[in-house]
């Protein structure tokens, strides 16, 4: 199919940044041209994008779609008493059906909002169904199956064997790697270092290398982590996996609030990608990553909201705005611009999701990973005199998104998300929701220690 998006502002994203006027022709799955395509010929839909704005779909570099189920039942607590208590009895309460709807609950929102590719890491069982829902959906994803072989606190649901960890993650890999003409992806998930035995993390290291595939893992997003992991591994988490051989230019570590300048060093030199969750990061009182400091090195670092029960919602608009202003509180108003985080959030992410040849950037020959912002409103006006990146960065929310095109597909229009019934994942994800909290919490469906109103 061939579309012609006529008469835009187009925030390119390119090396030079350029902000240009005029049109973009979508060839099949990839871009023909941008600005003044001449004579375009025949063409099978001309979108009029008069006083519109268009760029880069958003890239989310770390996300938990099979949590979008427990938004609002994880609010208040720290990062391992929200994992004890509250997420990992939920995931382990979980059924192919409910990873399923919570998987299109998540994809809904994030195509709403304007995310048209994600880093997803999924829960220990039922991965399949979130593959399922992101080829329904038409999203570009990144995602693999959590693994856990280990760790304190970890309901029988989620245990599992180093063996049947690695198996049913080489299968999801052989089964789903490369789909749809690449636009879904295959990483190994190792949920974090105090969960995963050694032996599960050096074979990780080994079937990566094996299939060319990237790692995704949390590191360094909490001090009494790292203080369990010294205690438990005799060193830091960052110096931990670059120790076991898995700090190399394939692994995405999500977070990294707390890191020391030896593990800065490490994350620099060996080519570790990083994905900064901010909202994720204040919600949990994590704290916040010395951004400025990692992309001064050279880390290549996106954004990314992390799960709904440690955010609540999955909005990269939220995320652009808490990443900029948290960086001014603690580092000074320069310390982190609009450009800065407008990159993190599109080709910055592009990068850390390892598609930056393919996506992140309005250029021909890139994939049509597009949105289209009207931003003719209240809250975002005047237009004149003003950065169209800080009108974007600083002004613009989700309702401004009036179209999302992934792989050359129009998946969102005028507010309607395309792939999927809006109504039919509301009532599903109740149902599930209702189900998968009974299962965990018992008949009230409510932790016996949370506050009730």
């Amino acid at each position: 199919m061939r579309i012609l998006i006529h008469d835009a502002q187009i925030i390119t994203m390119n090396a030079r940044d350029e902000i240009v006027h005029g049109d973009l022709l979508i060839d099949g799955s990839r871009i023909a041209a941008v600005g003044d395509v001449g004579h375009p010929g025949d063409v099978d839909r001309v979108i009029s994008a008069k006083g519109l704005v268009a760029m880069p779909g958003f890239v989310q570099t770390h996300v938990h779609l099979c949590q979008t189920l427990f938004r609002g039942m994880a609010d208040d607590l720290e990062l391992l008493d929200w994992l004890r208590t509250r997420i990992w009895p939920l995931e382990a309460a979980h059924d192919e059906e409910s990873v399923y709807d919570s998987a299109l609950l998540g994809i809904g929102e994030l195509i709403r909002s304007g995310t048209t590719t994600i880093v997803d890491m999924e829960t220990v069982h039922h991965t399949e169904a979130a593959f399922h829902a992101i080829r329904e959906t038409g999203i570009r994803a990144v995602s693999g199956k959590v693994m856990m072989d280990d760790g304190e606190g970890v309901p029988p649901g989620l245990q599992e064997t180093t063996e049947a960890s690695l198996e049913e993650s080489v299968r999801l890999l052989e089964t789903w790697h490369g789909r749809d003409e690449s636009r879904i992806r295959y990483a190994f998930c190792p949920r974090f270092v105090l969960s995963c035995t050694e032996p599960l993390l050096t074979a990780v290291r080994d079937l990566s290398l094996k299939y060319q595939v990237d790692v995704h893992t949390h590191a360094a997003e909490n001090r009494d982590e790292i203080a369990l992991v010294e205690a438990s591994r005799g060193m830091r988490n960052v110096a931990y996996l670059d120790h076991l051989g898995l700090a190399n230019e394939r692994l995405i570590l999500a977070h990294c609030v707390w890191l020391d300048e030896h593990e800065r060093q490490i994350l620099a030199r060996r080519g570790v990608r990083v994905a900064h969750c901010p909202g994720s990061n204040c919600k949990l009182a994590s704290g916040i990553a010395d951004v400025p400091a990692l992309l001064s090195s050279g880390c290549q670092t996106g954004l990314g909201a992390d799960g709904a029960p440690c955010n609540n919602n999955l909005d990269m608009f939220h995320e652009m705005r808490y990443a900029a202003m948290l960086q001014k509180v603690t580092r000074g108003a320069l310390a982190l611009s609009a450009r800065d985080v407008l990159r993190m959030a599109t080709v910055g992410g592009a990068q850390v999701a390892g598609l930056a040849s393919e996506i992140g950037s309005l250029e021909p020959g890139k994939l049509a990973d597009i949105i289209l912002l009207d931003l003719r409103d209240f809250h975002t006006y005047p237009s004149v005199g003003v950065d169209p990146v800080s009108r974007v960065v600083y002004s613009a929310t989700r309702d401004n998104v009036v179209m999302s095109i992934i792989h050359g597909r129009i998946v969102m229009e005028g507010g309607v998300v395309l792939t999927l019934d809006r109504g039919d994942v509301l009532k599903r994800a109740d149902r599930s929701a209702k189900r998968v909290m009974r299962r965990a919490f018992g008949e009230t469906g409510v932790p016996s220690h949370a506050v009730q109103a």
